[in-house]
């Protein structure tokens, strides 16, 4: 039995049109007109324990409202979900026992106060133990560097210090499960490295099952075992970050740095995609020209300092992904 499973998940907005201005304003309250929003449209899929997937896809796709289905915050409009055995929104108190939830645009921890007091009123809510909790409480704050923060009132952290904060609120009662909803989002580059290795430390040596929703694409490449593209509210590609990369764009890359001008090349499957100075970038199919062999007629005509092949940028994978599922509707 999966930890996590959603079949045929739908959730509807019904929401309030008006005509602009005050004629608009006045007809409104005389005669409401509705639309409807179809915010999830058949959704399914399973994740099992021990499992870090990443949910991706544009702004409105779905991400969001899937993860507060998923904590019991909202109730779809119909589908199954079932969350350790428990349906989220039917049982709450047992769901939210068992889970941790970190929202990169909101806090659980109170603002105004400090935040070893933000911790120890969540673990009076969670009703954790005080010998566990303490047990617990100081292996996180070891883990996420937050000593010197501990007395400083929630409002007064940089954003970097109030997300490590967060997580430490979300685990202190040793979760089973952690969604994640945009946890690096406004982040500086040290503080979403020191994030996404918690998260991966959690994940590998705790065995926690992990739900990222992100639109960082080096979160994805960096954690994701499992990629699920949603778009539209349906579920679009489900499988690893391999996968998806090679159904979308079979080509790779060439990076060169040679020892004079960059020259011009002509070489049949091969295309340059930037210049500067000394240096090339060429994209090729490895089906139609092996790697070794494009190096072997480049090296052999010119004077080379410098050479390697790469994948292209998953940012690149995904957004040409979404141009053919576009492209494929129109």
């Amino acid at each position: 039995m999966p930890q996590i499973l959603v079949e045929a998940l739908a959730k509807t907005y019904r929401v309030a049109e008006r005509a602009p201005g005050l004629a608009g304003a006045v007809r409104g309250l005389v005669r409401r007109r509705w639309r409807e929003v179809h915010a999830l449209a058949g959704v399914s899929f399973s994740l099992e324990a021990g499992e870090l997937l990443a949910f991706i896809g544009p702004n409105g796709a779905g991400k969001s409202t899937t993860v507060k289905i998923l904590s019991g915050i909202l109730r779809p409009t119909s589908g199954r979900v079932e969350v350790g055995g428990l349906v989220p929104w039917q049982d709450r108190v047992r769901h939210v026992a068992r889970i941790g939830v970190v929202f990169g645009q909101r806090s659980q921890l109170w603002w105004d106060l400090p935040v070893i007091d933000g911790f120890d009123l969540l673990a009076d809510i969670y009703r954790v133990e005080a010998t566990r909790y303490r047990s617990r409480r100081d292996e996180l704050v070891a883990l996420l560097r937050l000593e010197p923060l501990l007395d400083q009132p929630v409002r007064q952290l940089s954003l970097g210090q109030r997300m490590r904060a967060e997580f430490a609120a979300s685990l202190l009662h040793d979760p089973a499960i952690l969604f994640l909803d945009e946890p690096t989002i406004g982040l500086d580059a040290p503080s979403k490295l020191a994030v996404r290795e918690f998260v991966r430390r959690l994940n590998r040596e705790q065995g926690v099952t992990v739900l990222l929703t992100t639109h960082d694409m080096h979160d994805v490449e960096a954690l994701a075992e499992r990629v699920i593209v949603i778009g539209q509210g349906r579920l679009l590609a489900d499988g690893s970050v391999e996968s998806l990369r090679a159904s979308v764009l079979s080509e790779r890359r060439l990076y060169i740095d040679f020892a004079a001008p960059a020259p011009e090349l002509a070489i049949a499957g091969v295309t340059v995609r930037a210049r500067s100075g000394r240096s090339l970038e060429l994209a090729f199919d490895p089906s139609k020209i092996p790697a070794p062999s494009l190096i072997a007629a480049i090296a052999t005509q010119h004077a080379v300092e410098d050479i390697h092949v790469d994948e292209p940028a998953i940012e690149e994978v995904i957004t040409r992904f979404y141009d053919l599922h576009d492209a494929g509707e129109s």
